[in-house]
């Protein structure tokens, strides 16, 4: 009998009919993963041109009785660790208390987002990343337990496509302080999930799935009673073409054949429980399968979604305490005279670092309650990710500079010699993994660019889709070059020119800059699109740059409206001076679309990775092995 002959995939709009064997696998698997929908959120619009400042009218706030549900359990966790959890000897023996654990978990902690009739507490997004950014705060390693179990383990994915019986099983047992973990990379695969090797075939009998493989950085996995697995189960065929399956599994920590190979250890958040597992013939049953086979890498980036949206509370925790120390420390030492926090210098980065808290806050709260609300996130969650990481990695940066040689010396150097512990090296430590966990910030601003490019390529699809008929091809464009000479008329001349934004105070001004940006920016994608056409997504540096235009543009919207809800003339003047300082970066970055050496960076990088710079390596012992 002949197998089926291969047809176009009806669903893929990017032509992989030129790319290598390997990259059309990869692509396909990921944009197979991906959330077809359209999005409307306030991001995909600023990317189309659009500034729907509608959305930002009135700033989301907590109920009452939601407020302080949430206050009572920040306040009882805050005393709880401060009373029983030494952070600066969590780092050192890179250990949690057991006793830590348990009584986080008598408060509910680890069920925070299990609905309350399974026995969870049914946290709001917004009261659970208020108790994350009081634990952070405290202490990383806890924050990364808790986190990690809970955002992206498997309370979060069975919560969204968990069956009855799924949640009736295991939900209950996270109040009992049961602790689970997610495991997705393997030791040859980070984000590139046409790669994985682990597999898990059916049994004879129909009824386990057989589970081999390794998985690499699952945190929480050396201790983990419940984890969710990524792995490949047998291939479909579908409309002709064999395809790939990735299918999560959730095994228990019972199930004979799982192995702890090896606990990670790390620069920073040292006491995080994260290793590489392996899987030894695990049978795993069938009912274990979450949502379905061939859904797992759907379920993982819809996860993320919102698992992304912790780490903004987590680094916006660690911000407000780098204020708090610079604030305290420029006040109270004094060098030439006048404290170190009134020369020039200081004022600049007390100003940048509460500014920016600000920033960081507003876009922690406002996509925390969006999430609440149930709005697509896709853009938004991976903007805020992408912007908490690397802002707090400056504002540590910026506060390790103010400390000096106090900011090195660490908490218990500082403490044992009688000065205040401001733990600022332990928290730089933990502060740079922010930038790599839950995607690197390359990998966020490629997944940024390929949503934000998306509704073009719809528009686009029978025209640049291979196997469409002539006749069709012809049509779709010419429909689509009236539609973009009316779209891209639109992006210049638009009711934005008389918005002046008079509801906004002091801050009208940079809600029209956010309006002609938002068009200014769509043009500039469109221009870059069509100079670069498919080769685009191969112009990295470029794409990244449209990403940081618009992810600040997010921030600025963000900022003002938070500011305006506040409504202290305080908070407006910190929104006015991060406003400032992000038009100084987008204007920057367009200066550098426009100018930049990239080709240069290209070819002298190229030769760098073929080796003809080797000699300037010479003259040092070298580390590992030669190649």
């Amino acid at each position: 009998m002949s197998s089926p002959t291969p047809t176009a995939d009806p669903d893929q709009i990017i032509d992989t009919s030129k790319m290598s064997a390997d990259k059309r696998a990869a692509l396909e698997i990921a944009e197979g993963a991906r959330d077809r929908t359209g999005n409307e959120g306030l991001a995909a619009q600023l990317f189309m041109g659009r500034f729907a400042h509608d959305l930002l009218s009135e700033f989301p706030s907590q109920s009452d009785e939601d407020r302080a549900i949430g206050d009572d359990l920040c306040e009882r966790v805050g005393a709880f660790l401060k009373a029983n959890l030494d952070p600066e000897e969590v780092d050192a023996s890179r250990t949690i208390p057991e006793a830590v654990v348990r009584g986080l978990a008598e408060m509910g902690i680890f069920a925070m987002k299990v609905p309350k009739v399974y026995g969870g507490l049914g946290f709001s997004q917004v009261n659970y990343n208020r108790v994350m950014m009081r634990i952070a705060s405290w202490c990383g390693s806890t924050a990364v337990l808790v986190s990690a179990h809970q955002s992206i383990g498997v309370p979060n994915p069975l919560k969204l496509f968990g069956t009855d019986e799924q949640k009736q099983k295991w939900f209950p047992q996270f109040r009992k302080g049961a602790i689970s973990a997610f495991a997705l990379t393997e030791p040859d695969v980070g984000s590139d999930p046409s790669k994985m090797t682990t597999q898990a075939r059916l049994s004879e009998d129909g009824k386990h799935f057989i589970l081999s493989g390794e998985k690499l950085w699952c945190t929480n996995g050396p201790i983990a009673d419940i984890m969710v697995v990524m792995a490949r189960t047998p291939p479909k065929v579908v409309n002709g073409i064999e395809k790939p399956q990735i299918t999560a599994l959730v095994v228990e920590k019972g199930m004979p054949g799982i192995e702890v190979a090896h606990r990670c250890d790390f620069m920073g958040i040292r006491a995080i429980q994260n290793g590489l597992i392996r899987f030894n013939d695990v049978r795993v049953p069938v009912e274990n399968v979450l949502w379905g086979e061939g859904k797992g890498l759907k379920l993982a980036l819809t996860t993320l979604n919102t698992g992304r949206l912790t780490l903004p509370a987590a680094t916006t925790g660690m911000a407000k305490q780098c204020l708090s120390f610079c604030r305290r420390w420029g006040a109270e030492r004094t060098q030439w005279g006048l404290p170190i926090g009134a020369h020039e210098f200081g004022r600049h980065k007390l100003a940048w670092i509460a500014s920016h808290t600000l920033a960081m806050e507003a876009v922690t709260w406002l996509t925390s309650h969006w999430a609440d609300q149930g709005r697509d996130l896709r853009l938004e969650a991976a903007m805020a990710k992408l912007f908490t990481s690397e802002t707090a990695w400056k504002i540590v940066d910026m506060t390790m500079q103010m400390r000096g040689g106090r900011g090195y010396e660490k908490a218990v150097s500082l403490k044992a010699r009688g000065e205040e512990p401001y733990p600022v090296e332990r928290m730089m430590r933990d502060c740079r993994i922010n930038m790599i966990i839950e995607g690197t910030s390359e990998i966020m601003r490629l997944y940024l660019a390929r949503e934000a490019m998306d509704p073009h390529l719809r528009l686009a699809a029978d025209v640049i889709r291979p196997g469409v008929p002539t006749g069709v091809k012809m049509r779709a464009g010419a429909k689509l070059a009236a539609h973009y000479s009316a779209w891209y008329a639109s992006q210049w001349f638009n009711a934005g020119l008389w918005h002046h934004h008079n509801e906004m105070g002091g801050l009208a001004g940079h809600y029209q800059y956010i309006e002609s940006g938002a068009h200014r920016m769509a043009r500039s994608m469109f221009h870059h699109m069509g100079m670069y056409r498919d080769k685009l997504e191969r112009r990295q540096l470029i794409l990244g740059r449209l990403m940081d235009i618009g992810t600040d543009l997010f921030a600025m919207a963000a900022t003002c409206s938070y500011a305006r809800h506040l409504g202290t003339d305080a908070a407006e003047r910190l929104a006015d001076h991060f406003c400032r300082e992000a038009i100084r970066r987008i204007e920057s970055t367009y200066r550098e679309l426009a100018a930049n050496h990239d080709p240069v960076t290209n070819q002298v990088g190229k030769s760098v990775l073929a080796g003809d710079m080797r000699w300037l390596e010479e003259g040092v012992e070298w580390i590992g092995k030669q190649s």
